[in-house]
Order: C-alpha cells, then structure tokens, then sequence
C-alpha cells in the first residue's frame, strides 16, 4: 500500500469519526476528554505484564502509576487502599470476569444469580467460567426482583450463592439494593456467598452525590468493576476492577521468565489505559468529578422535563443520567446513535452531550415519530 493510501485511508476514518461526534446522545461514553500530553508515550513498547502490585522483569511498565488508579478507586468504592488489589482492566467485561473468577475460585461450584437486566457480558462469563447460574426477574424499573430472588436462593440454599448486583443497569440506570440483597441472604442463613458488583457508569456517580444508594464496599459487596472509557473518557475501552487484597492471595502463581505472579486474566496488558485514567484523576480531582457529575444529573433532569412536555413520557432512576423514553423511529435511533431495546431507548447525558443536543433529540422524536 502506497503512502498516499495510508494517509487516505486515515483520513477517511477521521472524517468519519469527525462527522459522527455531535451526535452521540445514547451511550455511556464520554468524548469530552484531551490527552495529546500522553501521546509520546506511544513510541515505545510499554507492557503491565502480570500483577501490578509486584516487581517485573519488563522494565518498561507504569505499574506505579497502575497501583496509584487502583487505591484511588477502591478509596471511591469505599475500600482502605492497604486492603485492596486490582487492576486496570480492558473495560467492563473484564472486570466482571474477573470479579465472577475471584467469586468462583472462593466458593468452589457456587451457583451465580443475575437479572434479567444484567449486562449481556455476565452470561457470557458464567457460560466461560462453567459456573452454574439462575436468570433472575427483573422489575419494571430495571432492578432485580428480590422476591424471585429469596425464592431461588432458597431452593438452593445448600449451595453457596454468587450474586451479580446491578449498580446501574445497561438500559434503565437501576441499581440493586444491596441491603434487601444481604437481608435475603442473612434471613436464608447461607453459610456462604459472594457478591460483585457491576458499576460500569454508576460506580464513578454514586461517590460524587449527597445520598447515594449503598454501592461500595462498606455495603458488603467482594469485588467491584467499573469502566474507564465511561465517565472518566477514554479514546481506548478501558476499566478498572478492584477486590479485597486477601481473596487474589489465594489465586495467584509465579511466573519466573517475567519475573512476577500472574494475578491478572490477562498476560500482556496495556501500560497506557493506566496512564489514561491517573491523568483523568490528576486533571480532575474528587471535586472536579463531583461537578461534572452535578452538571451530568442536571442535563437529565432537564432532559426528562423535556420530553415530558412534548409529550413524550421519558423517566429516569435515582442518581441516574440514563434517560428512558419510548422507542423513536429507526432514523432517529441511527442519527444519534440511540441505544434501543424492544420498546423503548434511552439518551444518556454525558458531560459532552448538552440542552441543546437533548432539544434537538426531541425535536427530531416529534418530527419523525416511531411507526405504529
């Protein structure tokens, strides 16, 4: 291929990207980031092979930086920085993995319970990981229904219970409560049972709100999972999952070439997405996030009224930015990239996505109304 079809072939992918950007309204990605002051380090060959919180043979690594965005997590997830392990991770799936792994390896043939709203990656786990496991009903809202819950549970009391909780569903924005889901598991007296908790979007909300639902740590859960090219904004999928320092002792082995315990699922990792999010959280800080996600909050709100008031019945749960409305026609959910499912679709307000963009959704909803 000649040099001019590189370039062509670059700048056509470019051009795309540029003319798909103003209208991204329906998923949870953020695209108000800028991280030009880290693109030097894309001339070299960094790898965060193996366990972040040992030494490597492969020098050329940002472990530091890695172990730094794990304690800076855990302390959000309501976890001592001395008490937890993690890692960055290549997004949301893998941390789940990672979490159902840890569950697994725990309790020893569990049955794992998951709702019907859970993210599609977690049936994909427990059918890779050979884990047993029960679809749970669902509420009209998006949270898991605990009576189907208690009653599945209790068929199988005698086998130790892995719960996926929901700290803000793909579609509705629910989250599972984590005190109905203990008190179900304290009134069955399961002897034992482990919970990960699913904060792709909402585990970096629910730290930076005044009266958050139980989402962390000090709520009982094992092991957390969150994305890092959702909020925090990414040009790369990237997460985070983080658990209790004393359940991966157990899981780990050495790997003597590299020099390092291979904790991790994944070998190779990449050296950048660490970089990525220490950079977000150095920018930002607690406070800084703590504005974007008031602003986050206001601009659905504000959505929500909208919609309303053209008519058009659109909700959203509590402390969520993921704006449920019926399903618009098939132009409207391809030009701003609306994410359907079934009957209805949801915008999710983003710190780039805006009143204007919101205005412009609706104006295109009564303009192209879905078929009937």
């Amino acid at each position: 291929m000649s040099q001019a079809e590189i370039e062509q072939r670059i700048h056509r992918v470019l051009s795309e990207f540029e003319a798909h950007s103003p209208f991204f309204a329906g998923y949870p990605v953020n695209q108000d980031f800028d991280y030009t002051k880290l693109y030097p380090l894309l001339s070299y060959p960094a790898n965060n092979v193996g366990d972040p919180f040992g030494f490597s043979r492969y020098l050329t690594n940002t472990h530091e930086t890695e172990r730094e965005v794990v304690h800076e997590v855990a302390e959000l997830m309501r976890l001592p920085a001395d008490e937890a392990w993690g890692y960055v991770t290549t997004g949301g799936t893998e941390g789940n993995m990672y979490g159902i792994y840890v569950g697994r390896e725990l309790l020893r043939n569990p049955v794992a319970y998951f709702s019907q709203d859970t993210h599609y990656s977690v049936l994909k786990i427990l059918h890779v990981l050979n884990v047993r496991n029960i679809m749970i009903r669902s509420q009209e809202n998006g949270e898991i229904d605990y009576d189907d819950l208690r009653e599945s549970i209790r068929i199988n009391r005698d086998v130790p219970a892995l719960i996926v909780a929901n700290i803000g569903t793909t579609m509705k924005g629910a989250i599972d409560d984590l005190e109905r889901i203990h008190g179900i598991a304290e009134e069955l007296s399961l002897p034992r049972y482990y919970i990960h908790a699913d904060a792709a979007l909402s585990g970096m909300i629910l730290p930076f709100v005044d009266d958050p639902q139980p989402f962390g740590f000090d709520s009982g859960i094992d092991s957390i999972a969150i994305s890092g090219h959702k909020l925090i904004g990414s040009p790369v999928p990237c997460g985070v999952v983080v658990t209790k320092r004393e359940y991966t002792a157990q899981i780990g082995r050495a790997i003597e070439y590299v020099g390092v315990l291979d904790t991790t699922l994944l070998g190779s990792r990449s050296a950048l997405s660490p970089m990525i999010i220490w950079y977000a959280f150095a920018k930002h800080g607690r406070e800084g996030y703590r504005q974007i996600v008031a602003q986050m909050l206001d601009t659905a709100e504000y959505a929500v009224q909208q919609f309303n008031a053209h008519g058009i019945p659109a909700w959203r749960a509590k402390n969520s930015v993921t704006v449920v409305f019926p399903r618009p026609s098939p132009y409207v959910v391809f030009e701003w990239q609306l994410a359907p499912l079934q009957d209805i679709a949801h915008l999710i307000t983003m710190p780039h996505v805006t009143r204007e963009m919101v205005d412009k959704v609706i104006a295109d909803c009564l303009e192209w109304p879905a078929e009937t």
